[in-house]
């Protein structure tokens, strides 16, 4: 296979860059984080997106995807505050928070800061949300732990309905408002895509279907996902929907060269089979692929040369809409 061919299948996917490493590439410079995102946009990439530790606590040894991948004291700027400045310096690339711990932010507020940033980026934005694998943070932010995912539910349904109607009501189990206006409305019929991150569980494709139009898997690797989606399936089904036009946004695989470090031809050579598996994005970590700021722009410029190569940003399949 070519270098800058990574196979007819893989048409179908989109490339996300997913901005991490703030410290070792950055400076913590966030001006030149949304210079970035600017060079991003103007390459045609798909997407850009930010994630969201609120804080990091002392015990990173119960991170549940391996070693933590990144020291204690990094950076981890407020992603809806930095994807408006990068909505700023962008035209055309989608804005992403992946992922978003949103029940520790109150509902209201979580709605209106996501319509001010629809309306910011000309409806741009894809909202990634998930609870986290903190218990400290979340408890630090008003939340019982055990009430994570009744809460991440419950403020995604209060989101929508101000999102939706004007004036907005709707009652919960631990919410309530009736008749507010939440303006400006997003400028996305309905407002933002909501992609869910969270382990393909009975319970969470339930959720996913109800609430989510695309999912984020953590295990990206081919076998997982087509697991994942069988259960996402017939779950889509019983509320009515159907898979097509529900997104994938797949971590790049990770294969490491002689040198121990990431190889970013063998990740493109991955992608075929990640499309195979019902992919529709492929999310390449900016902190895995570049060891410095000087990796960042050609990082950048390789993986649209592959996009373009594989016919016009990966994108068969349009953006997700699905409610």
């Amino acid at each position: 296979m070519a270098a800058d061919d990574p196979g007819r299948d893989a048409v179908e996917l989109r490339v996300s860059v997913t901005v991490s490493g703030l410290s070792r590439l950055f400076g913590g410079d966030l001006g030149a984080v949304v210079e970035m995102a600017a060079q991003a946009d103007a390459l045609g990439l798909h997407r850009i997106a930010v994630p969201d530790p609120l804080a990091i606590g002392p015990r990173t040894d119960r991170y549940p995807y391996g070693r933590f991948p990144l020291p204690d004291d990094e950076p981890w700027p407020e992603p809806l505050l930095l994807l408006a400045a990068m909505a700023s310096r962008t035209r055309r690339i989608r804005l992403a928070t992946g992922v978003l711990i949103a029940p520790a932010r109150p509902p209201l507020l979580l709605a209106k800061s996501a319509a001010t940033l629809d309306v910011l980026c000309g409806g741009r934005l894809d909202l990634g949300v998930g609870v986290g694998w903190q218990r400290e943070e979340l408890e630090a932010a008003g939340v019982p732990w055990a009430e994570r995912f009744a809460r991440l539910d419950e403020g995604l349904r209060a989101c929508r309905a101000l999102w939706r109607d004007a004036p907005a009501s709707f009652t919960g189990r631990t919410l309530h408002f009736e008749a507010l206006r939440c303006e400006p409305r997003p400028v996305q019929p309905g407002g933002p895509p909501v992609w869910m991150g969270l382990a393909a569980t009975e319970r969470h494709v339930r959720r996913m279907a109800e609430l989510a139009a695309g999912w984020m898997p953590m295990d990206s690797r081919p076998e997982a996902l087509r697991e994942g989606l069988a259960r996402l399936r017939p779950a889509l089904e019983a509320a009515g929907r159907t898979a097509a036009g529900f997104g994938v946004r797949a971590n790049a695989p990770v294969v490491r060269g002689g040198d121990g470090w990431p190889d970013l031809e063998a990740a493109l050579a991955g992608l075929p089979a990640l499309a195979e598996a019902g992919a529709t994005d492929a999310s390449f970590a900016l902190a895995a692929f570049c060891r410095s700021r000087a990796d960042v722009a050609p990082f950048l410029e390789r993986l649209a040369r592959a996009s373009a190569a594989a016919g016009q940003g990966f994108s068969g399949r349009g953006d997700p809409r699905t409610r």
